[in-house]
């Protein structure tokens, strides 16, 4: 077995807000910063009343700062200014000095436990709050058009859920201070990164977990069935099956993905490979209904010669899949290019 990218922190941190929800969250944010290098966006530091904690900002070089404000959340809204120095800074992986302001604020049970959840399952989840921290808003779902909660009034719940779900067409986790339109609102917005898992050995695979690496996803081989089957059972809905194996003992693990319905499942193989696989899941229980959630042969038919070529088929259907698209060419679709 072989990883490519390591694994993300947000289903760790999901499964602390879903499990802390009922008692109390507090959650640490960054309002505004400078200095400290290139950093990810989306950062969160949250305490449970029984003082645990999850998640982080800044590598945990602003603990001191962080955790405390953590905990106070958990009673009401705050800020704190913090400034971490070149030493201690670069110790924790940053690349230099800086300071930032972080803004503690309660997250509602409900709200605490759908942007959990919404972690734990790979779906897109958006946090706003007013810069005080008084007023909160979680949007969930693939589109972001579930909403929990509200910043006061249904036109700023509007116009931040609409820039919300621009910022997702661009397919990257952000954080924006929103100052328009006489709004002041924090908006961290988390866009799941997928893991292709590749099952099955050769060049095509290895020209998968390269385009993984491209496009910034998290990549992982497995060449055993018990390994992958364990694999899947942790698939979340931004995850990505590619059965290269045909051997028939891997129906098991189409089955398993098909039942569970979570994540983008495909195979590779000829017209009579699929044919065959397909017989042998109908005589395994599945029905119709259930093999439409199989892509197979995937891929596009992008006329593809070489492994390569082919691992970029494959992933074009995966974007396309994700995005409810039809995968036609620009200059054949009306509207807006990327919306």
């Amino acid at each position: 077995m072989s990883d490519i990218s390591a694994p993300s922190v947000n289903r760790e941190l999901g499964v602390a807000l879903r499990r802390w929800a009922r008692h109390g969250v507090g959650v640490v944010r960054v309002l505004e910063h400078h200095g400290f290098g290139t950093v990810e966006s989306g950062q969160l530091l949250a305490a449970s009343s029984a003082g645990e904690t999850a998640g982080q900002v800044y590598l945990g070089a602003l603990d001191t700062v962080a955790v405390p404000l953590a905990h106070a959340a958990l009673s009401g809204p705050g800020t704190r200014g913090a400034q971490v120095a070149e030493e201690p800074a670069v110790a924790a992986g940053l690349a230099c000095a800086g300071g930032a302001t972080l803004l503690g604020h309660p997250l509602p049970a409900e709200l605490a436990g759908a942007l959990g959840a919404a972690l734990v399952d790979g779906l897109p989840a958006a946090l706003a709050s007013t810069s005080d921290g008084a007023s909160q808003l979680v949007l969930t779902g693939p589109e972001l058009a579930t909403q929990h909660g509200g910043l006061g009034a249904a036109a700023a719940d509007r116009t931040v859920a609409e820039l919300a779900q621009r910022l997702l067409r661009q397919g990257a986790t952000s954080t924006e201070r929103i100052t328009d339109a006489g709004l002041d609102v924090l908006l961290d917005l988390w866009v799941p990164v997928p893991t292709v898992l590749v099952v099955g050995s050769g060049a095509i695979g290895d020209a998968l977990l390269a385009q993984a690496t491209l496009l910034g996803w998290a990549g992982r081989r497995i060449t055993e069935l018990g390994a992958a089957r364990g694999a899947l059972a942790e698939f979340t809905e931004a995850d990505v099956l590619v059965l290269l194996d045909h051997a028939g003992k891997f129906d098991e693990l189409l089955v398993d993905g098909i039942r569970r319905g979570r994540g983008f499942l495909g195979a590779l193989g000829s017209r009579r490979t699929q044919a065959a696989r397909r017989s042998r899941l109908i005589a395994a229980g599945l029905t119709e209904a259930e093999l439409a959630q199989l892509h197979g042969p995937v891929g596009l038919d992008l006329g593809a010669r070489t492994p390569a070529e082919t691992a970029v088929s494959i992933v074009a259907e995966v974007i396309a899949a994700r995005s409810g698209r039809a995968a036609k060419a620009l200059a054949d679709i009306q509207g807006r290019i990327g919306a």
